[in-house]
């Protein structure tokens, strides 16, 4: 079944191109709500290939686009108005920037796609233009070497190529600049708060049945005394990792991302302890900071795939150092907490 953001077709020399809608229909709107809460997320993809917009004839220009539906429907968007030709790569449904991470939004898929789609039988500038976040996948000159195209490297965010056509296909050291306010942060939250969805469920129960043990046997009423608590405690920690660490993320002290979501962590622990959510004895309370501060620094953490805050070498020798620290505050926590229910 055809799309529903395809519109027509342009006719080329080199046979029949989609045409694609600048318009967000309201499937897309919706498309993306889910995808931004993580539900279909692996399988948001267009179709690699080559697309138009507007009414595209040989001189317009080429725009170079990952196939995750997000980044093309972004792309789309920002052409409106425009007469253009769209190249998607073929990414396995990555956004541009990971994607240029991984190698699949690289050289070697954008020179295939050239000779594919026979760009030098469409159009006559021998040129494409590839997101700035797409950089560190495409090696220009090779490109050039292998397909006679020139590489011309765009804006960082799709809603500013407009201004980058108008001012000669010149990005200006304000479109490279690449920022991430607490706006965009805030639109990455849901993925990473239905990241942990299934361990978010699991593991507050088992806290909640062990809660019940003591040295008398088992007591409902202990289960739902320290179980409702340590579940509160739970999900806290999780809140303080998933979505304070990155909503307040420029203002959290510390470079590392384990820090900060310590930071936070136990931040709140501080506030429950003197709301008494942390247990009566001296032992659960340093057992809880010991598991809340392991679990916002270590969802904290996560983080650092959606942040331009991080290199990708930065973030392995962060995870090597910090995680094993991390695996053991939560072990003696969790012995901790446990060896509490029958002292």
């Amino acid at each position: 079944m055809k799309p529903g953001f395809i519109n027509g077709t342009i006719t080329t020399p080199n046979g029949e191109v989609p045409s694609v809608s600048t318009k967000w229909s309201r499937q897309d709107v919706w498309s993306t709500i889910k995808v931004r809460w993580s539900f279909g997320r692996n399988n948001y993809q267009v179709r690699p290939g080559l697309y138009a917009t507007g009414s595209p004839y040989s001189t317009s220009k080429v725009y170079v686009t990952a196939n995750f539906k997000l980044s093309f429907d972004h792309l789309r968007r920002a052409l409106d108005g425009m007469n253009a030709w769209i190249l998607v790569l073929d990414t396995k449904g990555v956004n541009v920037w990971c994607a240029a991470g991984k190698g699949t939004f690289g050289t070697r898929e954008l020179v295939y796609r050239i000779r594919a789609h026979k760009l030098d039988k469409i159009i006559d500038h021998q040129a494409v233009i590839v997101p700035q976040l797409g950089a560190t996948g495409i090696s220009a000159h090779e490109v050039k070497t292998q397909t006679g195209f020139k590489v011309i490297y765009g804006p960082v965010r799709a809603a500013e190529i407009k201004t980058f056509a108008d001012s000669g296909y010149k990005a200006t050291p304000e479109m490279r600049n690449v920022k991430f306010p607490l706006r965009e942060r805030i639109k990455l939250i849901p993925v990473e708060l239905t990241y942990g969805k299934y361990y978010l469920l699991l593991v507050p129960a088992v806290f909640f049945i062990l809660a019940g043990l003591n040295s008398h046997g088992y007591s409902i009423d202990a289960a739902w005394s320290n179980g409702g608590r340590a579940v509160i405690n739970l999900m806290a920690a999780y809140v303080a990792g998933c979505v304070l660490t990155p909503a307040f993320l420029p203002w959290i002290p510390f470079k590392r991302f384990s820090l900060k979501g310590l930071t936070v962590g136990w931040l709140i622990a501080i506030l429950f302890l003197f709301l008494n959510l942390l247990g009566s004895s001296i032992f659960e309370k340093i057992s809880w900071f010991l598991i809340v501060g392991a679990i916002s620094a270590f969802l904290a953490m996560n983080f650092t795939g959606s942040s331009t805050f991080t290199s990708l070498s930065g973030v392995r020798k962060e995870m090597k150092l910090s995680l094993p620290l991390q695996i053991i505050a939560a072990a003696i926590g969790l012995i901790g907490w446990f060896i509490t229910r029958f002292i």
